[in-house]
């Protein structure tokens, strides 16, 4: 059993979601928040990962058991437990998958980075920094407002 999240990881999946949800919505977007628990099955079999966020857009690969399928945008916000899991493993079944966008957050290491799979591109940042999505070409997260 993996250690229950901590206070600062639940704040930080609350506002990320809910500031790409907003984005969303504010443009009338088809595409759609999930967070954890939520099953994304990488390879349509049984065996399944729950990122913390994911940002689906395409709707046929939603069922009720989850996603089926490559998210286009998954976020993982890194606690000890999962360090290992985000930083290696989940990185690798991602890219391989198909995730076009991964970020791996880490507030313990006042860290993000951002994976732009298609571009094939890696960049490092901090929790004072607006880092530019990949997915959207006009959205922006301003870490220094969410910490």
């Amino acid at each position: 059993m993996m250690a229950p999240s901590n206070t600062r990881h639940q704040e930080l999946v609350f506002a990320l979601s809910r500031e790409i949800a907003d984005y969303i919505d504010s443009r009338n977007g088809t595409c759609k928040v999930y967070i954890s628990p939520f099953a994304v099955f990488l390879n349509n079999n049984k065996n399944y990962v729950e990122p913390d966020i994911s940002v689906i857009c395409d709707k046929n690969k939603i069922d009720e058991n989850g996603c089926n399928g490559a998210p286009d945008w998954i976020i993982e916000i890194v606690s000890p437990s999962s360090r290992h899991m985000d930083y290696m493993t989940k990185l690798f079944k991602y890219r391989t998958a198909g995730v076009r966008e991964y970020w791996i957050v880490d507030h313990v290491k006042d860290r993000i980075l951002v994976y732009k799979f298609e571009q094939d591109t890696m960049s490092d940042y901090s929790f004072k920094d607006i880092i530019k999505t990949g997915i959207y070409s006009d959205l922006e997260i301003d870490f220094s407002e969410i910490v």
